[in-house]
């Protein structure tokens, strides 16, 4: 596993929104490029806009990134 920087794996947009640069898996919930979202917006209970500037802990699996947790 590996500690990977926010902004590595998300883009933030001046509105607030969220967007993966790659495929991510957080819980069993696949997402990727293209799917844009803003606060309040859950993936698997997780709400990523509440952890902007976090690092996570991930590893990849077949081109996708697999979040296990996220740093303090």
């Amino acid at each position: 596993m590996a500690r990977i920087p926010f902004n590595t794996v998300f883009t933030q947009y001046p509105d607030g929104s969220l967007e993966p640069r790659r495929k991510v898996k957080v819980g069993g919930v696949e997402f990727g490029p293209g799917v844009r979202f803003s606060k309040g917006v859950a993936f698997a209970g997780i709400d990523f806009t509440l952890f902007i500037g976090r690092d996570f802990d991930a590893q990849e699996e077949n081109g996708v990134l697999v979040i296990n947790g996220i740093y303090q």
